[in-house]
């Protein structure tokens, strides 16, 4: 059971920029889901898709698997002779990931990496690979080259799963969007200073796109076929597939 987040309860003088260390690592289970609106249901889509895709024999990856709810979710509708393999650069997530795959009684192959993203991060033999509220984070000088990556070591016929927290296209609406967004926020109990401090400590680490600009990096890296299978004022769910 994750613990109630309160990273940013208390007033802090200088905010720093956030990191996924030990303080997020024993909150997050309960911060994404006070934070990103129909998490559960996200993970539920994310399953179902990848149990379309993932093919035996082959590796199923999760980057940026953090504590692990996406493998557990994706461990009950896909066949065990698939491996799985889940990076993260944070060592506290993984230590964290561990303690839920062993919650969760997961008995299938299982490789578990620290890697960061920014860097080269090798990929093979897959037919799935999931980017859960993760590429958002890689910095925009390096995401084209960790989706090339993915495109490379994905076999034929396999998908790419992307969800991102997004810009509108046009900003009128992106205001809007992100009042919306604050408004769902508040009724999970954050309170506008907790909004605020976590915003700033955020405001160089994520850098969102627009949901067009994913699409269109996707289709230049050569991915055949691309869908939206979620959207939500700003944040959004892509299926992208090799021919």
């Amino acid at each position: 059971m994750s613990n109630k987040d309160q990273v940013f309860k208390v007033e802090i003088n200088t905010v720093a920029d956030f990191k996924f260390g030990s303080t997020v690592a024993n909150v997050f289970d309960d911060m994404v889901n006070r934070s990103v609106p129909f998490y559960g249901e996200m993970q539920r889509m994310i399953a179902e898709l990848a149990a379309d895709y993932a093919k035996p024999g082959t590796d199923v990856y999760d980057l940026g698997c953090a504590t692990g709810t996406t493998l557990i979710g994706m461990n009950t509708s896909i066949p065990e002779d698939i491996r799985f393999i889940g990076i993260d650069d944070s060592p506290e997530m993984l230590d964290k990931c561990l303690v839920k795959l062993k919650e969760a009684g997961f008995s299938r192959s299982i490789d578990l990496r620290v890697a960061d993203l920014n860097a080269n991060v090798e990929i093979t033999n897959a037919s799935v690979v999931v980017l859960c509220l993760t590429l958002q984070f890689v910095r925009p000088i390096y995401r084209e080259k960790l989706l090339k990556s993915v495109f490379d070591g994905l076999r034929s016929g396999g998908v790419l799963i992307l969800v991102e927290k997004i810009l509108a296209e046009d900003s009128v609406f992106n205001r809007e969007f992100i009042k919306h967004y604050y408004n769902y926020k508040r009724r999970n109990q954050y309170s506008d200073m907790e909004i605020s401090q976590k915003r700033e400590a955020l405001e160089n680490i994520l850098i969102p796109y627009k949901l067009s600009e994913n699409i269109a990096m996707l289709r230049d890296i050569g991915f055949e076929n691309c869908e939206v299978f979620f959207k939500w004022y700003n944040f959004s769910g892509l299926i992208a597939r090799k021919k």
